[in-house]
């Protein structure tokens, strides 16, 4: 029986290896080292179950075919699953937040300051950027207090419907 079963593998590899490269490295993306094992294990597997190829000829490419597709989805939820990798020692907690988001919506804002009037960009920059008081802020524009509130409502407005032109959400 053992000269059947390396005849039977041999006949199976002739038939169907090179189908079952194509497919496998289609599995995996192109990444032809992995569709090397996948192909491996499922030529592998082939041979510990020779019994069910020998019973159903017709569908062997099939079975292939199912065991290489099983074999990568296994592979991808174990991956999923253990997903941390070990390290020798602990990394040190760093004080250096990212704040890169940070920097960017500071930079689409300013873009969007930009679209602004004069006048409502200079009661902005009073009331929020220096951090005026209305009372302050009007004595230093030179303007009223009641302007200076209602400039600042309008420069509001405007400066979230630039916003919302440029796709930033609210």
């Amino acid at each position: 029986m053992p000269g059947n079963n390396v005849a039977l593998m041999e006949q199976l590899h002739a038939e169907h290896a090179g189908a079952l490269w194509g497919y496998c490295v289609r599995l995996t993306g192109n990444d032809r080292a992995r569709a090397e094992d996948v192909a491996q294990e499922t030529l592998l597997r082939a041979w510990r179950h020779y019994s069910v190829l020998e019973e159903a000829p017709g569908s062997v490419r099939a079975w292939l075919f199912t065991v290489a597709r099983n074999i990568v989805i296994d592979e991808w939820r174990a991956n999923r699953v253990h997903g941390e990798l070990a390290v020798a020692e602990v990394p040190e907690p760093s004080d250096a937040t990212d704040r890169t988001d940070q920097l960017l919506l500071s930079w689409v804002v300013a873009e969007a300051v930009t679209t602004l009037s004069p006048e409502h960009r200079g009661v902005l920059l009073e009331c929020y950027y220096r951090g005026a008081s209305v009372a302050d802020a009007a004595r230093t524009l030179g303007i009223p207090e009641g302007t200076v509130k209602s400039r600042t409502h309008y420069a509001l407005r405007a400066l979230r419907l630039a916003l919302d032109e440029m796709g930033v959400g609210t």
